[in-house]
């Protein structure tokens, strides 16, 4: 019994390997609010070794990959490895299920809101738009709550039913006008952002 209670006081450890991987992102997208990026791919470089690093920190046009089209991904990858852990904890703490689950959808709202009101600063109306980490990660986040109650089998058909079902859509959903899977603005997820917004993703 007194191990029981031990085990629910104790502070809980933290995963430094994580904490110093979120700082890393963290501090990346600080330097890109803060325009730093756009300095290190001066013209004039081109061809050198540092204008070559510095364009890993711009998203590629569209068949490729940089360093920087990993950073939102990196983003869902922390939340993601740091759930389990936060339910693990509140669990043990004694928090129930149901208030867990409370909390999650109301996380889930509050991101959401905060994602579609940052869009809506610029044009100055209400846009719905699903573009970035915050309203991605509304969606994201609640189907990732609702899979940690299931076995590691489960949660592993779950993720590839998920891909599997994202690439028959953009394969063969058939839509006109959006029916070419590899081409810029003309697939399903151009066909999304259309239905959703009513505009196109300007990063694709």
């Amino acid at each position: 019994m007194s191990e029981v209670l031990l085990e629910k006081t104790a502070k809980p450890e933290r995963l430094l390997s994580l904490d110093f991987f979120r700082g890393a992102v963290m501090f990346l997208l600080i330097g890109e609010s803060a325009h730093i990026f756009f300095f290190v791919i001066n013209p004039e470089a081109e061809g050198t070794f540092w204008h070559s690093l510095g364009m890993q920190f711009h998203h590629h046009p569209w068949n490729g990959l940089r360093m920087w089209d990993l950073i939102q991904p990196a983003f869902m990858f922390i939340v993601g490895v740091s759930m389990p852990m936060s339910f693990r904890s509140r669990t043990l703490r004694g928090d129930s299920y149901a208030l867990i689950r409370k909390h999650a959808i109301q996380r889930a709202g509050l991101l959401l809101l905060l994602g579609w009101a940052l869009y809506c600063i610029g044009p100055g109306h209400i846009t719905w738009r699903f573009h970035n980490v915050l309203s991605q990660l509304s969606v994201t986040y609640l189907i990732t709550f609702f899979l940690l109650k299931y076995s590691l089998r489960t949660q592993l058909i779950a993720s590839l039913v998920i891909l599997a079902v994202t690439e028959l859509l953009y394969r063969a959903a058939g839509i006109s006008g959006f029916d070419q899977a590899f081409v810029a603005d003309k697939n399903f997820g151009a066909y999304v952002d259309m239905l959703i917004a009513g505009e196109l993703n300007g990063g694709h």
